[in-house]
């Protein structure tokens, strides 16, 4: 058993990634043996990510208030806590807040062999957000 006491500060995150205001807490890095990446993500309202991929696909796990997701091609879905989404290897996709309400999800995901996560895109616009 291994217990890592909290000593990472919560981090804004970075204007490139996210629209609003979007804080970050680690839960687990890739180590060797293990190339799972994990944060609890916490979005205000109307805070949401920029368009991404996951080279091996991304889970979110909604622990508070309501969201939004999408990917590309389709409206938007509205997610609430306890829903489970999964986001196959190459989709196009992002996730945020509902207009008015704080969001907080647990995202999971896999390095590849270069230790890439994700890949950032273009910021989703107030339109695709508001296609629900």
């Amino acid at each position: 058993m291994q217990i890592t006491r909290s000593s990472i500060e919560t981090s804004k995150g970075p204007a490139g990634w996210f629209t609003g205001d979007v804080y970050l807490d680690a839960v687990a890095a890739p180590q060797p043996g293990s190339q799972v990446a994990a944060a609890l993500v916490h979005f205000t309202p109307g805070a949401r990510t920029a368009w991404h991929t996951h080279p091996h696909g991304q889970t979110i796990f909604v622990t508070e208030g309501v969201g939004r997701c999408g990917r590309e091609g389709s409206p938007a879905e509205t997610i609430r806590p306890g829903d489970r989404v999964f986001f196959e290897p190459g989709e196009r996709h992002w996730h945020g807040a509902a207009p008015d309400r704080l969001m907080v999800h647990v995202a999971i995901q896999q390095a590849d062999q270069a230790g890439s996560t994700v890949t950032w895109d273009r910021h989703v616009t107030d339109e695709e957000y508001g296609r629900v």
